[in-house]
């Protein structure tokens, strides 16, 4: 038998690979299965869609009215303000504070706004600080940090407490008045930190001092228990150096007490010192502090070195 020559089998043609595109290959470096990754995309988008609809909520105003519910609905389960608790309070009418806190749309505890409150009670005088919390279920914490009462202000014959900041604390009768110092005029409750700082440069002046005036508001009239009225001039530093000098000078010559009725240091070269006219009688101890002094022009200038 004749063999048969085989054919040759044809060559096939090159297989083309197929191209993978930039997602795939860096889908393929995440070590996630396939259905991860689905599970993945498929949360990604239903939280952009509830994004979308929470903030079509907030512009529409669904959100806030529903939120108003649920803590409504709260507040009825008895999370709602029933007590309020101060401390701190020493001073001031605490009635006002439990009117501040009361004042609220509602007092379901959610919806009590908090800062609310505290910016409120930061518009009282004697309220230095105010802290307000939450104890649940039902009470709202206060606690009030005062201000303390620094000095009295009198303007026009109205007498005020305020703190050593110069910040208006509540009205006070002259029958009731603190043993506080006395500033005097307008302007003066402004000027009370600069009167604390000058009252340093001269310690052992302070306990004398019956009252300070704040003259054009410019400078100060120290008004001593012993009726003298010291005048200082213009400035802080110039002040504070003519206080110093004047109790140097009370403290070697006995100024106070010894029968002058003023001095005057306005002018830094020189003191003027002021008698009382012949007859007329010499201050009393401890006069009002809202009395006017006597006038007179019998005046002696003298040097500081003298005096």
């Amino acid at each position: 038998m004749s063999r048969q020559p085989t054919r040759a089998r044809p060559k096939g043609r090159p297989t083309r690979k197929k191209k993978t595109s930039i997602v795939d290959r860096i889908l393929a470096r995440i070590p996630l299965s396939h259905v991860a990754l689905r599970r993945i995309a498929t949360w990604t988008i239903v939280i952009v869609v509830l994004g979308g609809v929470y903030v079509a909520g907030n512009l529409t105003g669904i959100n806030a009215r529903v939120g108003t519910a649920i803590a409504e609905q709260v507040g009825k389960a008895g999370f709602r303000v029933d007590q309020i608790e101060v401390r701190g309070v020493k001073r001031m009418d605490v009635t006002t504070v439990y009117a501040v806190a009361l004042d609220q749309k509602s007092r379901a505890m959610p919806l009590v706004d908090l800062n609310l409150v505290r910016d409120r009670l930061l518009q009282y005088g004697w309220v230095q600080d105010a802290h307000v919390s939450r104890r649940l279920p039902d009470t709202l914490l206060i606690r009030i940090v005062e201000r303390t009462p620094a000095a009295v202000w009198q303007d026009h014959g109205v007498l005020s407490l305020i703190d050593r900041d110069g910040v208006y604390l509540e009205p006070v009768s002259a029958d009731a008045m603190p043993d506080l110092p006395l500033v005097i005029g307008p302007g003066a409750d402004r000027q009370e930190p600069a009167y604390q700082t000058l009252m340093v440069a001269a310690p052992a002046l302070k306990p004398k001092v019956r009252a300070a005036t704040w003259v054009g508001n410019r400078r100060w009239d120290l008004l001593f228990d012993s009726g003298e009225i010291l005048s200082l001039p213009e400035g802080d530093d110039e002040a504070a150096k003519a206080l110093k000098l004047f109790a140097e000078k009370d403290g070697t010559d006995k100024l106070l007490g010894n029968g002058y009725i003023k001095f005057d240091l306005r002018d830094p070269t020189r003191m003027v010192v002021r008698k009382p006219d012949p007859g007329m009688r010499a201050p009393a101890p401890k006069p009002s502090a809202t009395a006017k002094p006597e006038t007179t022009k019998s005046d002696r200038a003298v040097s500081r070195d003298n005096v």
